[in-house]
Formats: C-alpha cells, sequence, structure tokens
C-alpha cells in the first residue's frame, strides 16, 4: 500500500498517495485541473503555468501544481492538513494572466485549424481566458518546421510546452526535436533541420495541445464533428493495440490511439496511424473469374458455382492470411474439413510450436516488461516488429534494466549487450543463464524460420527455465495466434499442407508465392480485400471486406482476445469473410451450421472457451522441450520493409513514402562511407 496523506482541497478532506503531485491529486477526487505541458506518461516540464492553484499557508503566490508533491506541502497552523485551493480568486486571476500571456503570439486561425474543435487552448480560453486582450505590439512570427510526410506543422501556434520534445526523447528515443534560444527567441525546433526517423512520430501530433503539430495526410479532410467515431483494435502488427476509426460517409479518414495501459498504454505506431488512405485503394469489389489467362468479372452466384466445383474437384489446401480475423480462420477449418483438406496458418515458415498453448503464446504478458529487470531479445528488431512494445522496452531500460540481443544489430533507442549473431550463441547464453529477477525473454520470429526452428525454441526454452523468466513470443502477423488457438496447423507446417494440393483456398495469405508449372499448377480461390499478389495468381477472386468493414475477434502476441468493431461497409459487392465461407458451403450442399456471425462466434467458443474471455490473457504453460541440435546460420529478422508488409499497406500513399524515405535514409551512411 502507498503511503497516503491527508490533503484538504477546496474545504474537502481526502486521503492521497504522498507521492502524487496536487495536479495528479485533484484528478484522483474528481477536481479538474486545466493544464498544457503536463502529461502523465512524460516527465514534469512545469513551463506553462496553467496549473497553477493557492496553497494555503505556503509562498504569497500561486504554485505550479504538476511540480509539487504532496508529501512536500506544509500542515496548518493547529496541525491540519495542508490546504489548496483550485478556484480562489487569486487561482482564477493567474489563470487568466498566464492564457493572455499565451495568446499574446497566437495567430486567429482557429477558422481554418485542423485542430479546431479538438484544441485544449480553445478550450481552456473559454473556460479560463478573458475576454479581451491588452497585447497591441507585432506578434512574433517563427518558421514552419519539415518534420517528413506525416506531421504538418504551424509553428506561430506553438506555445513552448515541449511535450513532442520529451516524447521524442523519452518514450520513441530519438533527439531531432529540441529547444532553443530563451524568452521571446526560444522556439522548438529540429536539429540541422532533419525529418523525424521514428516509427512512432505520429504521437506528437496527439500530444500537441495546440494546432502547432497536425496530421499531414489528414489536413483539410474533415472536422472532429462530422466523423463516427468506432472503437477498434489495430491489425498492422500482432501487438493489438487499441484504436479509434474515425469515418466519413464510408470512408475511413484517420486512425486514433485508446488507451489501455496493459497493451499500448496510449501510443500507437505511424503505419497503424496513417494506413487508413489504403483502405480505399486497388480495392476487390466483385468476383472475378479467370478464363483463358484473364479475369473477368462475376457474378457471386457464378463464382459460388466455380468455389464449388473446384472444391469438389481434388485435394484441397487453405491458407490463413496475416489479417484474418479469428472467425475466420475458424470459418474456413470447418470448411476444409467439409471437403477433406488441410489447413494452415503458418504461412511464413515459422516452426512453432502448437501442442500447447505456451509454445506459441507464451506465459509473459506485455505489460510485464513495465517492471522487468533483465530483458532478452532472441532473433528479433521489436522497433520494426512492433514499434509500441520497444516502446515499453525502452522505458523498462530507463528504469534500469539490463537489455541482451541475440541476433542481428540494429538501432532499438536504447542501450543492450549484443551476445552475438547466430545459434552458437544462444548456445552459449544458454549455458551461461542464471537466474535473473524479474526476466523477459522475447523470441522474435526470425529465429523460427528456419528448418531448425524447433530446436531454437528448445534452446530458448532452456534460457527461460534457467533464468526463471517469462516468455513472449513476438509474432508479426495479427491473425497468427488467432488461428493457431482454433487449430489452423497441419502436421509438418506449411510444405506439408500445400504439397500436392490442387486447390488452395488463399484467404488472404498475399505474402507466399504460389507456383505455376507447365499444367498451370493449382488452382487458387483468393479471398481478400485488395488486388495484391494473392489476387494476381488467383483463378477466382471472392472480394472480402477489410478490418475495418466487419466485426471481428483478435487474439495478440500475448494471447489476448480482442474484439474489432465495424466502422464502415465494404464497397462493392465485397462481402464479410464469414459469410462468404458459409456461402461457399452451402454452394456445396453441406451448409455450415450458422447463419449469422454471433452462432459461428457461439460455436467458435464452445470448441475453445478461452476465446470468450475478451480483452483478458489465459495463463499459459509452456511446453518442456529438450535442447536439440541448431544449425549454423545466423540470426535474420522477419521484416525488412516495415512499411509494406501486407495488401493495405502496399495500397497506402503514405506507406509508399515513408518506405522509400526509409530506403534513402539508410542508403546515406553508406554513401557518406564511400
Amino acid at each position: 500500500m502507498p503511503d497516503l496523506k491527508p490533503i484538504m482541497i477546496d474545504g474537502t478532506v481526502y486521503e492521497v498517495p504522498a507521492a502524487m503531485t496536487i495536479l495528479q491529486a485533484c484528478d484522483m477526487v474528481g477536481i479538474e485541473i486545466p493544464r498544457f505541458c503536463y502529461h502523465e506518461r512524460l516527465s514534469i516540464a512545469g513551463n506553462c503555468r496553467m496549473c497553477l492553484v493557492e496553497v494555503v499557508g505556503g509562498p504569497p503566490k500561486p504554485t505550479a501544481s504538476c511540480a509539487q508533491q504532496v508529501k512536500d506541502l506544509r500542515p496548518g497552523k493547529d496541525g491540519q492538513p495542508p490546504e489548496v485551493k483550485t478556484n480562489s480568486p487569486m487561482v482564477k486571476k493567474a489563470r487568466a494572466g498566464v492564457m493572455e500571456f499565451l495568446l499574446i503570439n497566437h495567430p486567429l486561425d482557429c477558422p481554418i485549424c485542423d485542430q479546431g474543435g479538438e484544441c485544449d487552448l480553445q478550450d481552456q480560453a473559454l473556460a479560463y481566458g478573458l475576454s479581451y486582450s491588452r497585447y497591441r505590439e507585432p506578434k512574433r512570427a517563427t518558421e514552419d518546421l519539415d518534420l517528413g510526410p506525416l506531421v504538418e506543422t504551424h509553428m506561430n501556434r506553438c506555445i513552448s510546452c515541449t511535450r513532442c520534445v520529451r516524447f521524442t526523447t523519452e518514450i520513441a528515443g530519438i533527439t531531432q526535436m529540441g529547444q532553443t534560444g530563451r524568452g521571446e527567441d526560444s522556439e522548438i525546433t529540429s536539429y540541422l533541420n532533419q525529418t523525424l526517423s521514428s516509427n512512432l512520430q505520429g504521437n506528437i501530433i496527439d500530444l500537441c495541445p495546440v494546432g502547432a503539430l497536425v496530421s499531414k495526410p489528414y489536413a483539410y479532410k474533415g472536422r472532429p464533428w462530422e466523423l463516427v467515431k468506432t472503437d477498434s483494435i489495430d491489425v498492422m502488427d500482432a501487438l493489438g493495440s487499441s484504436i479509434r476509426v474515425d469515418s466519413k460517409g464510408r470512408e475511413v479518414m484517420r486512425i486514433l490511439p485508446r488507451n489501455h495501459d496493459g497493451v499500448n498504454e496510449e501510443w500507437l505506431s505511424d503505419k497503424a496511424r496513417f494506413v487508413w488512405d489504403g483502405l480505399r485503394r486497388q480495392r476487390l469489389d466483385t468476383p472475378y473469374v479467370r478464363e483463358g489467362g484473364r479475369l473477368r468479372k462475376a457474378t457471386w452466384t457464378e463464382a459460388l458455382s466455380v468455389a464449388a466445383r473446384a472444391l469438389r474437384s481434388g485435394r484441397v489446401a487453405g491458407l490463413v492470411g496475416d489479417l484474418a480475423p479469428t472467425e475466420a480462420a475458424f470459418a474456413l477449418k470447418d470448411l476444409m474439413a467439409r471437403v477433406g483438406g488441410t489447413v494452415e496458418c503458418r504461412v511464413d515458415g515459422a516452426r512453432l510450436y502448437t501442442a500447447l498453448r505456451g509454445g506459441y503464446a507464451g506465459n509473459a504478458r506485455i505489460e510485464d516488461l513495465a517492471t522487468a529487470k533483465r530483458i532478452v531479445i532472441v532473433g528479433s528488431n521489436p522497433r520494426v516488429e512492433a514499434p509500441v512494445l520497444n516502446a515499453r522496452i525502452r522505458g523498462a531500460w530507463l528504469k534500469g534494466a539490463e537489455v541482451t540481443v541475440i541476433g542481428e544489430t540494429a538501432d532499438l533507442t536504447y542501450d543492450y549487450a549484443h551476445a552475438g549473431t547466430d545459434r552458437a550463441a544462444l548456445d552459449a547464453f544458454r549455458e551461461g543463464a542464471a537466474p535473473s529477477e524479474n526476466a523477459v525473454v522475447i523470441l522474435g520470429q526470425g529465429a523460427l524460420r528456419e528448418a531448425d526452428g524447433e530446436a531454437v525454441l528448445s534452446h530458448v526454452l532452456g534460457i527461460v527455465e534457467a533464468m526463471g523468466a517469462k516468455l513472449l513470443v513476438l509474432h508479426t502477423a495479427a491473425s497468427r495466434v488467432g488461428a493457431l488457438d482454433v487449430g489452423c496447423v497441419t502436421e509438418g507446417g506449411m510444405p506439408a499442407a500445400v504439397e500436392g494440393a490442387e486447390v488452395i483456398w488463399n484467404l488472404g495469405a498475399d505474402e507466399i508465392e504460389i507456383a505455376r508449372d507447365q499444367n498451370g499448377g493449382p488452382f487458387v480461390i483468393y479471398q481478400g480485400s485488395h488486388g495484391d499478389r494473392g489476387a494476381h495468381r488467383a483463378d477466382l477472386i471472392l472480394p472480402a471486406a477489410a478490418w475495418t468493414e466487419e466485426n471481428g475477434l483478435f487474439v495478440n502476441t500475448e494471447g489476448r482476445p480482442q474484439l474489432s468493431l465495424r466502422a464502415g461497409f465494404a464497397p462493392g459487392e465485397a462481402k464479410e469473410n464469414w459469410a462468404i465461407l458459409r456461402a461457399v458451403s452451402g454452394a456445396l450442399g453441406s451448409a455450415q451450421p450458422w447463419d449469422s456471425l454471433a452462432q459461428l462466434r457461439q460455436a467458435m467458443v464452445a470448441a475453445h472457451p478461452h476465446l470468450a474471455e475478451i480483452d483478458s490473457v489465459p495463463a499459459n504453460r509452456l511446453p518442456h522441450l529438450a535442447p536439440r541440435k541448431m544449425g549454423e546460420a545466423t540470426f535474420r529478422n522477419a521484416l525488412r520493409d516495415y512499411f509494406l508488409t501486407n495488401p493495405i499497406a502496399r495500397a497506402s500513399q503514405v506507406m509508399g513514402e515513408l518506405s522509400a524515405l526509409e530506403a534513402q535514409r539508410n542508403q546515406t551512411p553508406r554513401l557518406a562511407a564511400e
């Protein structure tokens, strides 16, 4: 229990943790204190002075509540609890004065500012400001910054709260932003006019309390009161960040993070935030059938007939892609069982151990990283594979955690000990592993994709056991854990699943190549949302909804089931994934026993009860595998181009621009060295 101390706020006595600041104590008891620079996940700056309160018996001037701890307050003269007033005449006058100073150089951009309707300065000027200004001199002007293709700057609006500087330095781990000058000459700027090189930079848009930093792709697209807001889950990586999808009509206009302390806190990766323009490009909106080597449009009746005929014609294999909801994976497995086929979700070739849930979902929670004293990363670059998770690792490192990496070296935004790059280094680390307090081992998919993936897993489990650590298996596909939960696996993995297959049902698996031979190769039925690699190889295309266009369940990398809610409707004749599979089973004459998503979920939960535990992480038991002989290869990370890993991202112009910029940035040091 924290040490509690009584404090009187506005005439009422409360008991609050002594380590809290006055501002936090007021928030805790439901008293609103205005603020601009303070943010609960950033260090305290105390430079906006908007949170001033009166401390009775203290200095004869207002006190910044964000920087004054309750334990430092002196009691009253007769031993009464220290008293704080948040709405006294002194406080009102001080806040009005601070607001007047903040508005001295602020331009009158409200009618055209993208922050309009969501602006803290606007709201607090109405609540605490004066109705006039005594300032008549010319306003100060500053040059706008070029921070890259994501963040648009209007630095005349900046009030120097330094939230952006503190976030990029403390959370994102980059040093391109800072504040120069003093007094009226102070300004926020970037080092040598550099653009930001972080996959988390979009979060400074949310943090900016005024319109100085706004979203460049979303600029002038809409106003907040025009948007329909839908809570959902991000699928651009396997972290399962909580998001809010804002749509206007049938189009998604922006994606924002929601707070979830157990997963993403309140941060969001740039890919998840800005990929929304890919939802409207290269969409499949009608069925297609390939005839004479060319695709032609078809009706759903014809497409279902062709699909049913193909499924009866030979050996069938089903493949589950990276963005498929768990209900669709469950329905595909059921459909494949009806035609005697196989189904596989490990399309990247990862040798995941599936006999026990702990073998592919681990037994650690993401929030365990906050208290970890030792973190070991094997075959992964979390800065690319899960940028928000990497920020949590950085947070643990800032608190003193030791980080060790076995695999490729990279700039992870924190210092780490590099134990080697190959299997021999992993074996040596296992031999020397000793018990460690609050240790977490993170196992990346890059370590499991070689032929000796199961042997690598056995050595990692040995490290976990020797250290008394927890295991977090870091997946790269949002659908992977859910598909594994419902049993979308084939003995022998991907090669065994497709070997000898005459028909392949491709459920959004665009990251694989299905070869053709002199006879044309297998007949491919592609079910997906975008005209990407899978559609180019398909003989039959069944247009499906994207993840924002249907309700679905996704299980994140730690094994937490989460619900994604529909924010709009699929274009044209595209249908929800589960409905397509249900319709095909009807055309086969072997209809699946559900006519709605609710009935499908009931069947799925009956077979796999833990999927009903929404937003909770079931306790998993790790398998015990005797160390097996590994190969001699070096570890290779799973992702090479973070921005172009799925069809939605590849359809996005913003992601394409970011990918080109990243490639150019990676080339620059080599050219300089040459």
